[in-house]
């Protein structure tokens, strides 16, 4: 019995953690662009169910700010690259790693052509915007052009693109580009 009181005590704690975030997010995305600092507020992770939930694939989701962004939906495991009009110029799912960013507003600190990934492997236009559990959280694509799952025991931030999908994520996302990351 107490495992299972435990149990919902964490489930709603989870949930608790998550609306939280995503109202942190909807308060954050009214404040004008000068004022917001380049880094979202760490916040406590909470874990997010990576079901399959890509009903509308190219709907923009709702909430997901204003402006030239990238917009990466953890439960859905997609991105949306948006124009300053408000047009979806590319959306795609993605290979999250093993540890996601909190939800909020972030903005693209570092770019890299190509390096070895936190999990071995060669990842070519990588795109970094976040940390979170002490790892780099960004964008990237396989170099050889293969998308494994990630390997569950080793802390990555890779978010794995298909090499179609990084090239477009390369010429859009350059540094200070707007990222917002939606439950």
């Amino acid at each position: 019995m107490a495992s299972s009181s435990s149990s919902i005590v964490a489930g709603l704690t989870v949930a608790a953690l998550a609306t939280v975030g995503f109202l942190a997010f909807q308060a954050s995305a009214t404040v004008p662009a000068d004022l917001r600092t380049p880094h979202a507020a760490r916040s406590p992770e909470a874990s997010v169910s990576k079901a399959p939930r890509d009903r509308k694939p190219g709907a923009l989701p709702a909430g997901s700010g204003s402006g030239q962004r990238v917009v990466y939906a953890l439960g859905r495991d997609r991105v949306w690259l948006v124009d300053p009009g408000e047009k979806v110029k590319r959306t795609f799912r993605v290979t999250p790693g093993t540890v996601d960013p909190a939800p909020g507003i972030y903005t693209v600190t570092s770019r890299s052509n190509a390096v070895t990934g936190t999990d071995g492997l060669p990842v070519e236009h990588v795109v970094r915007f976040a940390t979170a559990e002490n790892t780099t959280i960004g964008f990237s694509a396989p170099a050889g052009g293969s998308a494994p799952q990630p390997n569950p025991t080793v802390k990555t931030g890779g978010i794995r693109e298909s090499r179609e999908d990084g090239n477009a994520m390369w010429d859009f996302a350059t540094i200070g580009r707007t990222v917002v990351v939606i439950p």
